[in-house]
């Protein structure tokens, strides 16, 4: 069904977008399905292992469906639990990475495995703006340390943002429906930081997360 409303007939990439299984809904009935019931607000589980659902992400590159398979929002015990039984690794980890949120461990732990690593929320904060789901903390787009390191290299702060995480190995995804804002974003691969402004970018990791689906429901606290 996806492949048909995109008008494609294959995916160069497939995810598990989290690892939570939610209860199947017909399409006939809901679709999108989203997180929550008809009533708006719960959120029903199902009790679907994630080694069935890889399985299934399997058959689908099998088929030729699916190019690559890939995770996102995994952690690293999720991760190697897939690696135990999986007969097509994982080619990408897709996760919440910016300096606030930097997860050292874990993309070590993938680039040990050869596991590609994609990020999302590259700018922190102002990626949840919209969403109402940022948190009180300085915008890293307007961040001193930030913009410090722009005005050395002539840079805006959102390349100096992917830079570091492009240097770090990790493609990046941001999104805009601004034509020059795009534009711009593809200019942060024309320079390097140095190996100073890297470790002060990465200094200010704080652990912070901020897309998190345990604010829904108790029941989806995958990264408790």
């Amino acid at each position: 069904m996806q492949l048909k409303h995109w008008g494609l007939e294959y995916f160069d990439l497939f995810h598990i977008h989290f690892p939570i299984a939610l209860k199947y809904v017909d399409p006939a009935h809901r679709y999108p399905p989203g997180w929550q019931a008809d009533d708006g607000t719960t959120v029903e589980l199902d009790n679907t292992p994630i080694q069935s659902t890889w399985q299934a992400m399997e058959k689908l590159h099998d088929e030729g469906l699916a190019k690559n398979i890939g995770v996102s929002n995994f952690n690293g015990s999720l991760l190697l639990d897939v690696l135990r039984y999986a007969r097509i690794p994982p080619a990408v980890l897709q996760i919440e990475h910016h300096p606030y949120l930097v997860q050292q461990p874990l993309v070590d732990l993938a680039k040990a495995y050869g596991i590609a690593i994609t990020a999302y929320c590259s700018f922190g904060p102002a990626s949840w703006v919209e969403l109402d789901m940022h948190v009180a903390v300085p915008s890293l787009l307007d961040h001193g340390d930030v913009s410090a390191i722009a005005s050395k290299y002539g840079k805006t702060t959102a390349q100096i943002l992917l830079r570091w995480a492009l240097q770090r190995g990790i493609a990046v995804i941001p999104k805009s429906s601004d034509p020059g804002r795009v534009v711009s974003n593809l200019q942060s691969n024309d320079f390097s930081l140095e190996a100073a402004d890297m470790d002060k970018l990465t200094g200010l990791d704080q652990g912070l997360r901020f897309n998190d689906p345990s604010n829904m429901s108790l029941g989806l606290s995958i990264f408790a």
